[in-house]
């Protein structure tokens, strides 16, 4: 099966489809040792290079991962800092001819759900605003918050970067100055949820993401921990965002290792007159001897 050289790229997270255009354009990508051109197909069969760097055939195949990480407040969701912090990517397993692709970042001081996957169109179409991916968020406010600032917050705030508004907002307890609030959004800009709250006079203290999509963060799943997401979980994000699941790998076939045969000529008694004779102990041949001494000296 064919497709396009920006899909198969894409989803093997080199780069995203506009990025690899250029590259098409300015000739860095080649098929069977040709220049590659816009809208071109690709099968696992052809030879497909970057930079002259063979891209793997099973990266043109449609099976992808997703990790789930429970994130904590203190790494950053960049592969490397300026200012020697700690990533998100520090502890994640290494992969061959793939790279983690992180879905929906979140800021330094926030915490919670965090999806990494292998999967560039996939992660692409979770993150745009077109499919409107819920993200559901566990705030905890200080300060007293009205009837009239919930209202607010849900008809729509402005901010720097245009209106925002909250699909849903739950009361989830919370006792004196700090209250706790389930929040839920269709879009994940810089900062967005802290930013809302302070629009109506409130500071969030705590923001924890509970829910991207169908994904729930589970229950008892400590911080800076991951799990592969199993194959129900993958169909469930995956037709929501309008993609066909990604079919099971098979598992790799591998020849049964040959058991080590016996080194016979080592086990086997040497011929006769041949090798190392057995050697006596000494006193052995001291009585020996010493034996043969007594009888050559009579008569």
């Amino acid at each position: 099966m064919s497709e396009k050289i920006q899909k198969v790229l894409a989803r093997a997270g080199l780069g995203s489809r506009r990025q690899i255009e250029r590259w098409i354009e300015e000739g860095r990508i080649t098929i069977d040792n040709a220049p590659a051109t816009l809208g071109a197909r690709v099968t696992p069969e052809q030879t497909l290079r970057v930079d002259k760097r063979v891209i793997p055939t099973h990266a043109l195949a449609s099976k992808h991962r997703v990790l789930i990480y429970h994130k904590p407040e203190g790494e950053v969701c960049t592969r490397s800092d300026p200012q020697g912090r700690a990533t998100v990517f520090d502890k994640l397993p290494n992969l061959r001819g793939a790279r983690w692709i992180v879905i929906g970042r979140l800021d330094f001081n926030t915490s919670g759900l965090l999806l990494f996957t292998t999967d560039g169109e996939l992660a692409n179409r979770l993150m745009h605003p077109s499919y409107e991916i819920e993200r559901e968020y566990a705030v905890r406010i200080l300060g007293k918050v009205s009837a009239d600032m919930l209202a607010r917050l849900k008809e729509g705030v402005m901010l720097d970067d245009g209106p925002a508004h909250f699909d849903s907002i739950t009361e989830a307890g919370g006792a004196g100055a700090n209250h706790w609030y389930h929040v839920v959004l269709r879009e994940g800009r810089n900062r967005e949820v802290r930013r809302m709250w302070e629009t109506v006079g409130v500071k969030v203290s705590r923001l924890i993401r509970i829910r991207y999509g169908s994904l729930s963060l589970p229950p008892h799943f400590h911080a800076r921990r991951f799990m592969e997401a199993d194959e129900a979980t993958l169909r469930d994000l995956y037709q929501s965002a309008d993609l066909a699941p990604p079919t099971a790998a098979k598992p790799v076939s591998r020849k049964p290792r040959k058991p080590q045969q016996a080194n016979k000529s080592a086990r086997r008694p040497p011929p006769e007159g041949k090798g190392r004779s057995k050697r006596q102990p000494a006193f052995e041949r001291n009585r020996t001897g010493a034996r043969q001494t007594r009888n050559a000296r009579r008569p």
